[in-house]
């Protein structure tokens, strides 16, 4: 275990992430690096802390707490929230920021802090790399003891971002589909058990008790977990779709009502076709691993597509750089998308209102939505992590496939007419990922070559 942790560390400008424990993510690394964002942040505000149901959350939170308090700041502590329901909660209190404890998508034994500035949103590059200099340098601003924040709870946060959701979206007119939710033993189930109760909507929830130790089922939104623990189940339970979440419900995978487990790619595009007419942004902010359909769909509404390097921070950094009323939508192929009706929180449970949202207004079923677009087939691995070999990796497949059209924004993309490949070092684990993508059938022989090549280097 020590190895393991050890290797799965990461302290980058996306925060700190790793497996908790002697060699890994330890209590120090907490402490320090929660001092270090009580340093950056402006005084005079309180600050909100929050957290997923895994075990080792309650260790982190007392460090995360204990730094914040040392340097002065008011800490608002929500408890285990869902990290859309945080990060409204940042806003609505006029904080200066908050710290979200959760590791999403990877499994139990994973931890991380987030970090959210005062707009509520993930830390742009120039923020988080002024953050990272501060924990490098220790240079943190503790106070005296007669200057020492205060501590408060507030497990009441869930009603006023359900009022949002209610404002946005036709809840008298969503309520008459039966839908089937995984919530991996996630925080999503505290939102719908919350709004069956107050809005009357009868979602079936299953592996809905929140779990520390052991999750249900690992926490990934991807068609492989939709297949095998979601799309079983819609057809015996007669429902009309079925959505699956991460452990703290920014991160979204669907089933269709025939039992089809579909793509995580397909959020954003079909989320983009529904959006786009609706409002005045014609953008659509992506990265550079999304589906080649969203471009499709963008052109379909004469919309344009800005790919950036993989990372939130990116997706942030390119946020800014354009006024809202630009933008449609803004997201990953992951099942994570931003709506600037939410003002570009990541939010899975608005993604799937607003997916039930089109299913209602177009009148048809899930399944022929879904098959009214081209079809596209996405292949993803990774590889285990050597750094030091990476320069030569991305070098050699660049001169190997010369003929195709290079960006290097991150990584290596190349691409050619219906089909591409990305290959990158992942910011959040230890490994190089893999993903090819091709209009029609799956880019198998590609796919396969690249993983070779890959390990070869590897």
């Amino acid at each position: 275990m020590p190895d393991e942790a050890a290797r799965s560390l990461r302290i980058s400008q996306v925060g700190l992430r790793g497996v908790v424990g002697a060699g890994g993510l330890t209590a120090a690394h907490v402490l320090d690096f929660a001092s270090a964002f009580g340093t950056f942040l402006e005084p005079g505000r309180c600050v909100i802390v929050g957290r997923d149901p895994r075990a080792s959350g309650v260790m982190l939170r007392e460090g995360v707490v204990a730094a914040l308090l040392a340097c002065g700041k008011d800490v608002v502590d929500l408890g285990i929230a869902p990290t859309p329901v945080f990060q409204h909660t940042i806003r609505r209190l006029d904080a200066a920021g908050g710290i979200s404890i959760g590791a999403s998508h990877n499994a139990a034994g994973w931890n991380a802090l987030k970090f959210f500035g005062r707009n509520a949103i993930y830390l742009s590059t120039a923020e988080a790399n002024e953050l990272l200099d501060i924990y490098h340098l220790k240079k943190f601003s503790f106070v005296e003891w007669n200057r020492l924040g205060t501590l408060q709870s507030n497990h009441h946060s869930l009603d006023p971002y359900l009022d949002e959701l209610a404002a946005v979206f036709d809840f008298d007119a969503l309520r008459r589909f039966r839908v089937v939710v995984d919530c991996c033993s996630g925080t999503s189930s505290l939102i719908l058990r919350r709004i069956n109760e107050r809005f009357g909507f009868q979602f079936i929830l299953i592996n809905e008790k929140m779990r520390g130790v052991a999750f249900a089922h690992e926490p990934a939104t991807n068609k492989d977990m939709v297949a095998l623990q979601l799309a079983p189940l819609m057809r015996p339970l007669g429902a009309d779709a079925g959505f699956l979440f991460d452990a703290d419900s920014d991160r979204v995978a669907f089933a269709t009502e025939d039992g089809a487990a579909i793509s995580e790619e397909m959020v954003l595009p079909m989320l983009a076709d529904y959006l786009l007419p609706r409002g005045e942004g014609k953008l659509v902010i992506t990265n550079v691993s999304t589906t080649a359909l969203v471009d499709e769909v963008a052109a379909r509404h004469s919309s344009e597509v800005v790919r950036v390097a993989v990372g939130r921070q990116a997706a942030i950094d390119a946020l800014s750089s354009y006024r809202p009323e630009q933008i449609a939508i803004a997201g990953e192929g992951t099942g994570a998308t931003m709506m600037p009706q939410f003002r570009f929180v990541y939010d899975g449970i608005a993604s799937m209102l607003a997916l039930l949202s089109m299913m209602r207004e177009r009148g048809g079923k899930l399944s022929e939505i879904v098959a009214s677009y081209p079809r596209y087939s996405i292949l993803k691995g990774q590889v285990p992590l050597v750094t030091h070999r990476i320069p030569a990796l991305l070098a050699s497949l660049r001169e190997r496939y010369a003929d195709g059209r290079p960006n290097v924004v991150d990584g290596l993309r190349m691409d050619w007419p219906g089909r591409w490949f990305h290959v990158r070092v992942s910011q959040t684990e230890p490994v190089v990922r893999i993903i090819c993508e091709q209009r029609g059938d799956p880019p198998h022989d590609l796919y396969a070559t690249l993983i070779e090549l890959v390990r070869s280097f590897a």
